[in-house]
């Protein structure tokens, strides 16, 4: 090994330690107990403490495991929803003609300069007028607009991916007999495959961490998402609960995680054929 490959290597285990340091101290912290986290500042603890898992687990009256059943309900009813609509609309603006086509489309981007705090105020006016917010299903907020195309990101991943599947392929299922809806049920469809992994893994990871949106409609405890229950270990009564917090946010890691992985290379190959390289 030269010294040129030598620096390199260095370099990438330097910022490798830099990017892991906070996973590591994380693992580290879940295992303490609340004196030795105000106090030790090493990353590993003196005193191991698994008891954090078990408190932390049954630390609500509802079992933390409610949280994270509520966090994948609502993340994989996204994916579907985020799947499936982006598709459509992908669909339409970039192989049916329509008029104003250009302009949709670019009001559809336009969109996405929009900070989402800006539109929570009026969301939860209009979800708040259909009776959504402390209804009966309290999750309406947040699954129906995933089935509606809400999210331009996808949609426009959609679309540059489309664009790049020959139109000869249209004309052929076309002089076939196929309509629009057999064009994209028999050729689109199949060959977006890249694309619908690349959204169903972003749209399971950014629902996942969320956090704001969930905290502003989810209202009751056996409604909460992982994200939102966490918060509830820290208040002015519950200082001996930081221990049990960070287990809990330790194990909140683990879906992301594990999604990650399995879907790694899919998720590599989709964006490498989106037209979202560089």
């Amino acid at each position: 090994m030269n010294a040129r490959s030598a620096g390199r290597l260095t370099v990438l285990i330097v910022l490798l330690g830099i990017v892991l340091y906070p996973l590591v101290w994380m693992v580290g912290t879940s295992f303490k107990s609340i004196t030795e986290i105000l106090s030790n500042t090493s990353v590993w603890p003196g005193d191991w403490t698994p008891a954090n898992y078990t408190n932390g687990w049954g630390h609500f009256d509802v079992s933390f495991g409610r949280f994270f059943f509520n966090s994948v309900m609502v993340a994989l009813l996204t994916v579907v929803g985020n799947a499936l609509s982006c598709l459509l609309a992908a669909y339409a603006f970039a192989r049916l003609r329509f008029r104003m086509r250009r302009f949709w489309f670019a009001i559809m981007i336009g969109t996405l300069l929009l900070p989402s705090h800006v539109l929570i105020v009026p969301q939860f006016i209009l979800f708040r007028t259909f009776d959504w917010v402390g209804g009966p299903w309290p999750y309406l907020p947040l699954l129906v607009p995933q089935f509606l195309a809400t999210e331009a990101f996808f949609v426009f991943l959609m679309v540059q991916f489309m664009r790049g599947i020959p139109r000869e392929l249209d004309e052929a299922a076309k002089i076939d007999g196929c309509s629009p809806y057999g064009v994209f049920r028999h050729v689109i469809l199949p060959l977006s495959r890249p694309a619908l992994v690349t959204t169903a893994i972003f749209s399971f990871i950014w629902t996942w961490n969320d956090f704001f949106r969930q905290l502003v409609y989810l209202s009751d405890l056996k409604d909460y998402t992982a994200p939102v229950a966490l918060t509830l270990f820290i208040d002015s009564t519950s200082e001996s609960s930081v221990g049990p917090m960070f287990a809990m946010s330790l194990l909140s890691l683990v879906p992301v995680f594990l999604f990650f992985v399995a879907f790694q290379r899919l998720l590599v190959e989709g964006i490498n054929t989106s037209g979202l390289k560089g």
